[in-house]
Parts: structure tokens; C-alpha cells; sequence
């Protein structure tokens, strides 16, 4: 990238903290647009660092039963990806400063189609995309485009990513790396807090970009732990499923729904920073 991104700050400010960042994901949409915008307006202030956007698709399939379900709920719900571009500007207005990555898949950015989804997503705000089935193969029809109007590219890298891949894996990469703490979809597992640690620091060799961790994290001990080793906690399935928890019998949003979110990014927000403040 040729200029400092809101992403590329926010990690610099962290660093200069002594603590990793808190990176949070939440489809758009879920479980209805209203309650979607509360929500994301009230990350940052609950303890966000950088907020992971999901775009909602019929076939997501990298993610478990939660985030599928919660994809599922929002599409339900009418959503699409103009009022999702639109929630983010609508955010933007508010909070000028707290980076927002889109998170999802290549096939409705591609019938958007590709150009029109980019810069309109430059126009609201966006300021990274991770799409998980376009590789670096494919790095000409979505990545590049993506970084000549300023957007960063995050790649993810995974148990597999071997030393013969991950330079691919990196060329274009920028922002962050997202490591994948488990093979598999998410929200499947536990991660081992030892393996992510030493993964990490393979990826480090290569790369001066910060890691962040995602995939398995769900508690504010798992986060302190893997933090311990990364310059980002990515927690996405735990959020969605406290969602879902608070929904009515007929899977309505409920009073409950909202603190249920930002209570959990609360306490793995003070997780990270009492982290901080003890080492």
C-alpha cells in the first residue's frame, strides 16, 4: 500500500500499547437491520479494535453452523449488499477512526459486479476485504483492483500454509495476516494456544504485516492466552451465537439481544488490555 490505511494505524497505536487487537466479527444484517446497526455502532465503544463485517451469502462455506445460521437470518431479513455498504456508511458518519473490514464471499461481490462493489465499498468507508475463495491466483480479478483505491487485502494463512505457499499468500496481502487457528470451519474447535504462538511466529519471519489470530476463540481467558502470541484476537462465532441465544421463539431480536454482544466484546476487550497493563 502506498498510504497509511485506518487499519495500518490501528495496529501502530496498539503496538504502541503493548496489546493486541481486538478484532470483532458480526454479519450485517443479523438478525435484522435495525438491530445490526445498534450493534455496530456500539462495537468500538464496547472495545472493538477493528470490526470484520460479514457479508451475508447463501453458501458460506468456510464458516460452521453459527455463522451460517446467522447469514441465513440475515438474508431472511431482506438484507443485501447495498444496505450493508449503506450500514457502513451510516457508521462512518459516527466513527472516523475504527478500521471496517468486509468479510464473505467472491460471488456477490462479483454480481454486484466487482468494479461497482469497490468503489462504492471505498465510498462508504470500507477499508479492507477478506474474500476466502479468490486466491492469489486470481490475485487480478478482485485483490489488485481492490488495493489501486486504497483498500487493504487480507489474506488468510492456516496450519496447511507451507513454506512453499505462503509467499503467495503474502505478496499481496496488506493490513493484517488473519491466521487460521484450526483446520477446518469456524467456530469447530478449540485452538492450541502453543501451536497458534509458534505459527505466528513462522508467519512473522516472512512478514513485517501484523497476525491476528481467529477461528475456535470464544472466551475472554482463550483471547488473553492467544493474544500472548499475536498482534490480533479475531471472535466472530462466539458473537454470532450470543445473537442467536437471544432471539425469540421466533427468531426475533430481543431486548436482550444487543448487551448480549457488546457485554461479551466487553469482557474480552478488558481481557486483552488487563494483558496489557501486567506484561
Amino acid at each position: 500500500m502506498k498510504h497509511q490505511t485506518r487499519i495500518d494505524r490501528r495496529f501502530a497505536a496498539l503496538k504502541k500499547e503493548g496489546r493486541a487487537a481486538l478484532v470483532t466479527f458480526v454479519t450485517a444484517g443479523d438478525p435484522d437491520l435495525d438491530t445490526s446497526r445498534k450493534i455496530l455502532m456500539g462495537l468500538p465503544k464496547a472495545g472493538a479494535d477493528v470490526i470484520e463485517l460479514g457479508m451475508p451469502f447463501s453458501d458460506p462455506m468456510a464458516d460452521g453452523p453459527a455463522i451460517q445460521a446467522s447469514s441465513l437470518r440475515a438474508l431472511e431479513a431482506g438484507q443485501t449488499m447495498r444496505k450493508t455498504l449503506k450500514l457502513v456508511a451510516e457508521f462512518r458518519k459516527e466513527d472516523k477512526d475504527t478500521p471496517i473490514v468486509l468479510m464473505g464471499y467472491y460471488n456477490p461481490i462479483y454480481v454486484y459486479p466487482g468494479p461497482k462493489f469497490l468503489d462504492d465499498a471505498v465510498k462508504a468507508g470500507v477499508d479492507g476485504l477478506i474474500v476466502v475463495d479468490v486466491p492469489p491466483e486470481a490475485d487480478d480479478e478482485l485483490c489488485l483492483p481492490a488495493i489501486e483505491r486504497g483498500l487493504n487485502f487480507i489474506r488468510l494463512a492456516t496450519p496447511t500454509t507451507d513454506a512453499k505457499r505462503l509467499p503467495a499468500v503474502l505478496a499481496n496481502t496488506s493490513g493484517f495476516v488473519y491466521y487460521v487457528s484450526i483446520t477446518g470451519i469456524t467456530g469447530a474447535a478449540a485452538p492450541d494456544v502453543n501451536s497458534v504462538h509458534g505459527q505466528v511466529a513462522r508467519i512473522r519471519q516472512s512478514t513485517k504485516l501484523p497476525v491476528a489470530v481467529g477461528f475456535g476463540v470464544r472466551t475472554p481467558e482463550q483471547a488473553r492466552d492467544i493474544a500472548k502470541g499475536a498482534d490480533g484476537v479475531v471472535v466472530g462465532s462466539a458473537l454470532v451465537t450470543a445473537i442467536e441465544k437471544s432471539l425469540d421463539a421466533g427468531g426475533k431480536a430481543t431486548g436482550k439481544t444487543v448487551p448480549a454482544v457488546l457485554d461479551l466484546v466487553d469482557s474480552l476487550g478488558r481481557a486483552l488490555r488487563a494483558k496489557a497493563k501486567a506484561s
